[in-house]
């Protein structure tokens, strides 16, 4: 039986889109069809999200993308003041981005290989991609020891993730460049995982709370609702960049309807693309259309787009097109995390 360092060896790479110009490429699919050219109208909208000063950018992210090498373009996005919060799952948040923070790595693999002995080896397998479970152990325990120096009372998560950012800051700083918790820290972007206990940090609440009984903090998902909603109302114009669905996408579609109980006259999302290869004929959430979103009063159609591919594909097509138009470089970031 081959070791566990002979599967964990070639690093996966972030791809970066500085490095390549897709302006021309992107422009010409416009004049193809079908996927090509919905593509190409999508990365048309969100450089008119980019250019529109009123309008905050919302990306909401599921999917195992950031083991799969999108990191980079997530981190660059917020750097380069292209979006102004980030609703996610706690597996790219924590397990993918926060465990590479602090110092590891997600390996090139294969899915054609024996399970049973995976598990042998504490490697854990997303598709074509590994991860050693020992490693992501750590992860878990670092969060646990977060919760346990905080404060005991409910938090959300864009607290939780705040103070995660504040540990690598207190801790040397994160062990790679493009950590976007960090950078979120650093820029006021709030981050939000409204499925808090499904990744590590879920496995750390576990061990916090378990050693606490009587006294210990909770994840508060109304608060991070209500969070959110908050954004929105102090927003004249809200864009959304969906990558896959699920929680992430309902919870910030939602936000409208909850914006316009609160104050009545709330805007729907004036900008919607989403990048997904879900089946629309089943009624799944993670594929539903945003112009059936607009049937509940969420997404106007005005500027909407639904992009069938997988991320790996259209995510650096799409943000590669906006970041070499340049239309970012005179937008300032709106630091909504300072509302809070």
């Amino acid at each position: 039986m081959l070791s566990k360092k002979d599967y964990l060896k070639e690093v996966i790479q972030h791809i970066n889109i500085k490095e390549h110009n897709v302006v021309s490429l992107v422009e010409s699919m416009g004049k193809m069809a079908f996927s090509a050219r919905d593509l190409s109208r999508a990365a048309d909208i969100y450089d008119m999200m980019l250019k529109d000063e009123d309008t905050a950018i919302i990306l909401t992210l599921a999917g195992s993308l950031f083991s799969a090498g999108l990191k980079k373009i997530v981190h660059d996005l917020v750097d380069n003041n292209m979006v102004d919060a980030i609703v996610a799952t706690g597996a790219l948040m924590v397990d993918q981005d926060f465990f590479e923070a602090l110092g590891f790595k997600h390996y090139i693999g294969s899915a054609d290989v024996d399970d049973n002995e995976m598990r042998e080896l504490h490697i854990d397998r997303i598709y074509d991609t590994f991860i050693d479970e020992d490693e992501l152990r750590i992860c878990d325990d670092t969060t646990a020891k977060i919760f346990d120096s905080l404060e005991p009372r409910p938090y959300s998560s864009r607290e939780l993730l705040w103070n995660f950012g504040k540990y690598l800051d207190e801790n040397g700083g994160p062990k790679v460049d493009d950590s976007i918790i960090y950078k979120a820290y650093k820029k006021n972007v709030p981050l939000f995982v409204p499925a808090f206990s499904d990744c590590s940090a879920g496995f750390g609440i576990v061990m916090h709370q378990y050693k606490n009984p009587e006294k210990h903090l909770s994840f508060d998902s109304g608060k991070d609702f209500l969070e959110l909603t908050k954004l929105k109302m102090e927003s004249k114009d809200t864009g959304i960049f969906m990558v896959g669905g699920g929680v992430p996408k309902n919870f910030t579609q939602d936000i409208v309807v909850a914006a316009e109980i609160l104050q009545e006259d709330a805007p729907m999302h004036k900008y919607a693309i989403q990048i997904t290869v879900a089946d629309v004929r089943d009624g799944a959430l993670s594929s539903s259309t945003l112009k059936e979103a607009s049937s509940w009063g969420k997404v106007e159609t005005t500027y909407e787009q639904m992009v069938f591919s997988e991320a790996t594909l259209a995510l650096p097509l799409i943000t590669g097109y906006a970041y070499h138009k340049g239309n970012w470089k005179d937008r300032e970031g709106k630091e909504l995390g300072k509302l809070f």
